[in-house]
């Protein structure tokens, strides 16, 4: 199973963008065992202006994303992103980009952050029942 999570990223290398200020977004499809850059989507416009058209093309692009990984996300940004059922994951920046892709397959492999593992049991389709629920045959 595969999840694809993307990086905030000038140099593709580090960590080293604001979200709503991101001059491109590096994108990797990432397994237990592997992890490959599948896109780079870059943005002429950068200016933090508050403007929150930007804002919803980014996060559109970013949709079958399970984490955008940034140094920064202003309030409404962190809404549109949780409301696409992205996580954001603010994270110094210069934080190296294999080292969390590294961090990541670990986790993957061992016991994911909820946020991953929500993520892993949607892509799965995964159904589950409330204890409330009732059954019948």
């Amino acid at each position: 199973m595969t999840v694809k999570i993307a990086f905030a990223t000038s140099d593709r290398k580090a960590v080293n963008q604001h979200f709503g200020a991101a001059e491109a977004f590096a994108i990797y499809e990432l397994g237990e065992q592997e992890a490959r850059l599948v896109e780079v989507a870059q943005f002429t416009e950068t200016a933090m202006d508050g403007h929150e058209g930007k804002l919803a093309a980014k996060v559109e692009l970013l949709g079958d994303c399970a984490a955008v990984y940034c140094n920064a996300a202003g309030a409404s940004a962190i809404q549109q992103l949780l409301a696409a059922g992205i996580q954001p994951m603010r994270v110094d920046e210069g934080m190296c980009i294999e080292s969390l892709l590294a961090g990541l397959q670990q986790s993957m492999a061992d016991e994911p952050p909820p946020w991953l593992a929500k993520h892993l049991k949607k892509q799965s389709g995964a159904k589950s029942f409330a204890t409330d629920e009732e059954w019948s045959e």
